[in-house]
């Protein structure tokens, strides 16, 4: 008996010994937003949770925070955009032309994804937080190179 519970105590005490993984999982209020990259419209947070969105191949996950009224320009990428809406009203368009009339909103909860150049649009209607996964690496390819951020217009 004695030595079966030196081995639950040795067993317990080693696995609470043992620290989970850094930055693995999150609650949200530890989630690490910054601001958005050069090729996303400024005014929005991003945060990184899992992968590299940049990398050359590999997985990623991102939450983009956006403030009301928030606009990304129709574009396209080259790989597949899954998109979850974890809080607010994301309203989204298909198309060249970014017409506000055409969007379809999309509450918290709501799931999409969009399948490599389909040319789409979107808009926060309210403070939206959405999360993306797909594979890296993430490119924004703006339908209107007028639209690129920091392009002259």
């Amino acid at each position: 008996m004695n030595s079966l519970l030196v081995l639950v105590l040795f067993t317990v005490s080693t696995f609470a010994s043992v620290q989970a993984p850094a930055k693995n999982a999150f609650t949200p209020d530890q989630i690490p937003y910054g601001p958005v990259p050069a090729f996303i419209p400024a005014g929005a947070q991003l945060a990184v949770l899992e992968g590299d969105p940049t990398a050359a191949t590999g997985d990623f996950t991102i939450r983009l925070k956006m403030p009301d009224g928030y606009r990304l320009p129709p574009h396209w990428h080259p790989h597949r955009e899954n998109v979850t809406v974890v809080s607010g009203n994301f309203k989204v368009g298909m198309g060249d032309t970014f017409d506000e009339s055409k969007m379809k909103t999309f509450a918290a909860g709501s799931f999409a994804f969009m399948d490599p150049a389909m040319h789409h649009y979107a808009m926060a209607s309210g403070e939206v937080v959405v999360q993306v996964h797909g594979m890296s690496p993430l490119q924004f390819n703006y339908v209107n190179p007028s639209d690129q951020p920091g392009a002259k217009k």
